[in-house]
């Protein structure tokens, strides 16, 4: 069956892209408003689409008609902070998610602790293995209330013990056992089920390019 996206309700447009474009990556962002008012709430419309600047994309939809508070704080203060939500603080993430009223320190409610960023000013949940600090670099104003931020990493957290060589940047992806969004309510993945694929042998095929550096 083929779907035409202008025939579509919102809500029906959204099941079928959550429900095909899985596991995505989770979001937990933290951010603070311009009188210094913590946030912090998940999202799985989100993901990294640049190295050289290295940059991500975040998209932010509206809750009952209104900018949600995530989306108020980084327009006033164009920075913000994405954690990542493993296996083991996935409760303590989906409470985050809940919709509290803005002066309301959702990580307090989770029972979560803060660190200090390097460059940023919102902190970062100090239970989270990683965190990669952000600031705006550009804001798309996709519908009424809803936004699509791309922004800098500007900084990274990295808990020492995920790290497999300092010197080469190599981490050991699989022990943060982070958690991917599926479809429907509730629906989760474990990330950490890999199989490596081997490249296709093409060194005799001459209509392949030759690899480029990165």
């Amino acid at each position: 069956m083929n779907f035409d996206f202008s025939e579509l309700a919102t809500a029906d447009a959204f099941k079928l892209l959550s429900s095909v474009v899985v596991p995505r990556p989770i979001a937990w962002v933290v951010t603070q408003s311009a009188e210094g008012r913590m946030n912090a709430a998940p999202f799985s419309f989100f993901n990294v689409v640049s190295s050289d600047p290295p940059i991500v994309a975040l998209g932010i939809g509206p809750r009952g008609g209104q900018l949600k508070d995530t989306s108020r704080n980084i327009l006033a203060t164009r920075e913000f902070v994405v954690n990542v939500a493993p296996a083991g603080l996935g409760p303590q993430m989906t409470h985050t998610s809940l919709d509290y009223v803005a002066d309301v320190d959702e990580l307090a409610k989770a029972g979560l602790t803060t660190a200090p960023s390097l460059r940023v000013n919102p902190p970062r949940i100090a239970q989270s293995p990683a965190a990669l600090e952000c600031q705006v670099w550009q804001i798309l104003e996709a519908a009424p209330q809803r936004i699509i931020v791309l922004a800098r990493v500007v900084a990274m957290y990295l808990r020492d013990d995920a790290l497999l060589d300092p010197d080469k940047y190599y981490v050991d992806t699989p022990s943060l056992r982070l958690l991917g969004r599926m479809h429907g309510a509730g629906w989760y993945a474990h990330t950490d089920h890999l199989f490596q694929m081997a490249a296709p042998d093409v060194a005799d095929d001459p209509a392949v390019r030759p690899p480029q550096g990165h």
